[in-house]
C-alpha cells in the first residue's frame, strides 16, 4: 500500500495535479514520523515487505494505539505482539477487523485479505510451547505464508511426529518451537530436506533455567540445516520462516 500511494503521488506530481511544494508536504512523514513517544518507521514495508510490527511490551495502551493509528494510516495490515485485553480493545474500536490470538497475545489486523502463498508448517513439542508456536504461525500468516500447525508431537511420544511423516515432507520450511530438552528440533531437522528454524521455549522445570537448556539443546543439534532463534522469539521465527517461504520458486526448492 505504501509503495503505491508513493506511485500516486508521484504521477499526480508529473502531471501538474499538485505542485512540488504539496508533494514535498505529503513526503514530510514518508519515511519516519515522529508521535514523541516512537518514531514510527514507514519505510519498513518498502524494505522488508511488511509494515513496522509493534511490541507491546512496555508499552501503555495509549502508546500502542498512537503507534497503531500512525500505521494504519499508510498500510492495510497490522501485527502486535506481547499484548493485553486492554489493549485489543481498544485497537478493536479503531478497526473492527482486529483478532486477538488471546494464548499468544498477538493482535493482528487485515482490513484487505492477500493471498497466502507457499507452506509453513509450525511444530511445537507440547501443548506448553503453543504460545510461542501461536505466536510463530500468526506472525507468518499476517505476513502473507499459508500455515499449516501440527501440535503436542514432543519426543515423549516420538511415534505421534511419525504419523505425519508427510506433512513435515511437504512444508517449504518448519518452524519447531520445544521446551525442557528441546531433542524435538534434533528430529525434525535429521527427517526433512527443508529448512528448519528451531525456538527453545521457557517451559520446563527448574534445570531447564527458563529455555536455556533448550536453547543450548537446538544450538548443538546434530541435524544440518537447523537455525535457532532466541528464547520464546515466535515472532523472529515467523518472520524468518515467512521471508524463506516466500523466495522464488527456484530458490524455495
Amino acid at each position: 500500500m505504501l509503495e503505491k500511494n508513493l506511485r500516486k503521488l508521484l504521477k499526480r506530481l508529473a502531471v501538474g495535479e499538485i505542485s512540488l511544494e504539496q508533494a514535498m508536504a505529503r513526503l514530510k512523514d514518508f519515511s519516519v514520523e515522529d508521535l514523541g513517544v516512537a518514531q514510527v518507521d514507514h519505510h519498513r514495508g518498502l524494505r522488508q515487505g511488511f509494515a513496522e510490527v509493534i511490541y507491546c511490551a512496555g508499552k501503555t495502551e495509549k502508546e500502542v494505539e498512537t503507534i497503531a493509528r500512525a500505521i494504519l494510516k499508510k498500510n492495510p495490515a497490522l501485527l502486535a505482539t506481547r499484548a493485553t485485553a486492554g489493549i485489543f480493545a481498544r485497537l478493536r474500536k479503531l478497526d473492527k477487523t482486529a483478532r486477538f490470538h488471546e494464548r499468544s497475545g498477538a493482535i493482528t489486523i487485515e482490513r484487505e485479505k492477500s493471498l497466502r502463498a507457499g507452506n509453513v508448517l509450525v511444530v511445537s513439542a507440547g501443548t506448553s510451547d503453543l504460545p510461542v508456536a501461536e505466536e510463530a504461525a500468526v506472525t507468518a500468516d499476517i505476513m502473507g505464508s499459508k500455515v499449516d500447525v501440527l501440535h503436542d508431537v514432543g519426543v515423549a511420544g516420538i511415534h505421534r511426529l511419525l504419523h505425519h511423516v508427510d506433512k513435515l515432507a511437504e512444508a517449504r520450511v518448519i518452524v519447531v518451537t520445544a521446551g525442557m530438552d528441546g531433542a524435538l528440533a534434533s528430529v525434525v531437522g535429521g527427517l526433512v530436506s527443508r529448512p528448519v528454524i528451531a525456538v527453545p521455549t521457557s517451559v520446563g522445570y527448574g534445570a531447564s533455567f527458563g529455555g536455556v537448556s533448550a536453547l543450548l539443546a537446538m544450538l548443538n543439534s546434530c541435524a544440518a540445516g537447523v537455525a535457532v532463534m532466541n528464547i520464546d522469539n515466535g515472532f523472529g521465527a515467523g518472520a524468518l520462516a515467512h521471508k524463506i517461504n516466500t523466495l522464488p520458486e527456484s530458490l524455495a526448492k
